[in-house]
């Protein structure tokens, strides 16, 4: 075996953070129509010709030393003896499997660890949903690819012509030569763990130091701007220390649940339009309508807002890069304001201030700021973890990630992919992720929680598409 990268420090850090109940994997739930002249063995047949195919890097690449977790000399080294069948696996549910029976089945897909002795991917080929649909769920570690970073490599097997019958796996395709490539885009801000996320922007204060006195100037200014919410005024950004104590902060289990939804783009686009709002603000104050139906459910409602870790993008445009140049701003998501209008406005207004005080500061800047405002996280992991609750206020309930996708349809060998679920990563002292990504003309989102702190997950998901539907008729009121 040859070396062939040495992992840095931010990669080590996902290797570091995995644990029995912590697992460093990020995934994607795609599912497909196929085409109307698919034959019976369509799959097998891919799947086949796949495995006479090379398996290009990253996804031959495996730990050289995966039992000295903590090592700080990690590498990566090619997997001379690639167990394609490990990797690749066909599975089925009982036809025809609904949308629910499928979220069970990537729940206990995403509840499992991945091999840290082998490449530390997978690949399941579902079959028998509804109207012999299929779908696929990959899940990969974060140490050998970021999200973001991941989605693009799994883009170049789709096409936008739906006749092309020639489209590999992503892990047989290789990367094109950098003169071939398209212009990049700037990486937008992916589905991201807080914790990592946070040690990560430390490293951004040196940064900020070097980069001068305006620079320092501007992240002192947004920590002193940066107010704890008082008496319902939303004005303010969220806080550090203003966080509820919540369900959300407790110890997670090993296991998990998922669940989906899916919401036609226009409809955000026209609340968006009619309040003033982008339609991230439109997204976070249905989360907020949801989420405050599910936890008024179980008794578990604060009497102060939920607050979310929403990750930014501080990449310049144009850098290609892999999607780690994060930041990070708290938001409220107005679980304790029962009119859906009225939750909107103070989402609105307290996202505006926040990204007010980015828009003055560089992207190092603005990384060193997100560690500041981040670093009371551990306490809140350390009580999450010890069973004992900060006698103070915590730093956020949860972490919503919106995700750009692409806005036309998409196909595999012919067959249209009709969504595209995120599947992120929750941690001890916050049992809930989700993740937004659109497609062609939807919203997509991904709700992974603990499967013992959050029962009955499906139900949240549910109760977002009621509050999207009591935001539209409030609005029309």
């Amino acid at each position: 075996m040859v070396t062939t990268k040495r992992l840095g420090l931010e990669d080590l850090l996902f290797i570091y953070g995995e644990t029995p109940s912590s697992k460093m994997h990020v995934a994607g739930l795609l599912p497909f129509t196929p085409p109307p002249d698919a034959p019976a063995d369509f799959l097998r047949t891919m799947i086949d010709e796949a495995r006479t195919q090379e398996v290009v890097a990253p996804w031959n690449l495996k730990l050289a030393h995966p039992r000295l977790q903590f090592s700080p000399l990690h590498s990566w080294v090619t997997d001379d003896n690639f167990d394609f069948d490990y990797h690749v696996r066909r599975s089925a549910l009982a036809s025809p499997g609904d949308q629910r029976e499928l979220g069970v089945l990537v729940s206990r897909l995403h509840s499992n660890h991945l091999d840290l002795t082998r490449p530390p991917w997978e690949l399941h080929v579902i079959e028998g949903l509804e109207g012999g649909r299929f779908a696929l769920y990959a899940k990969v570690h974060h140490a050998l690819v970021d999200g973001y970073s991941a989605m693009r490599m799994l883009a170049r097997s789709l096409s936008r012509d739906p006749d092309a019958r020639d489209t590999r796996f992503f892990f047989n395709i290789p990367a094109p030569p950098r003169s071939a490539r398209e212009a990049p885009e700037p990486a937008p801000a992916g589905a991201s763990n807080p914790l990592t996320s946070a040690v990560r922007a430390l490293t951004g204060v040196g940064s900020t130091v070097a980069g001068g006195l305006n620079a320092a100037a501007g992240l002192t200014s947004a920590l002193v701007n940066t107010q704890i919410r008082r008496d319902g005024d939303y004005r303010h950004i969220a806080g550090s220390a203003s966080a509820p104590h919540s369900i959300l902060n407790a110890r997670i289990s090993r296991n998990r649940r998922f669940a989906t939804q899916q919401y036609d783009f226009d409809r955000l686009k026209k609340l968006s339009s009619a309040h003033g709002a982008t339609i991230n603000d439109v997204a976070l104050a249905i989360m907020g309508g949801g989420l405050r139906t599910f936890l008024a459910e179980v008794d578990k409602l604060p009497d102060r807002s939920l607050v979310a870790f929403l990750p930014v993008n501080v990449r310049p445009n144009g850098d290609e890069g892999g999607g780690n140049a994060v930041g990070a701003i708290l938001a409220p998501m107005g679980t304790d304001i029962a009119d859906p209008v009225q939750r909107l406005q103070a989402v609105t207004a307290a996202t505006h201030a926040a990204k007010a005080e980015l828009q003055k500061m560089s992207p190092a800047a603005i990384i060193a700021y997100s560690a500041a405002l981040l670093a009371p996280a551990g306490s809140q992991i350390a009580g999450a973890l010890t069973g004992i609750e900060p006698p103070w206020p915590y730093t956020f309930n949860l972490c919503v990630s919106n995700v750009p996708g692409p806005r036309e349809p998409l196909y595999f060998n012919g067959s249209r992919l009709e969504a595209t679920f995120p599947v992120s990563i929750p941690i001890h002292g916050m049992a809930l992720n989700i993740t937004l990504q659109s497609y062609a003309e939807t919203i997509n989102v991904g709700f992974v929680g603990c499967r013992d702190r959050l029962p009955h997950l499906q139900r949240l998901a549910v109760y977002t598409g009621e509050a999207l539907q009591a935001l539209e008729d409030a609005t029309q009121r």
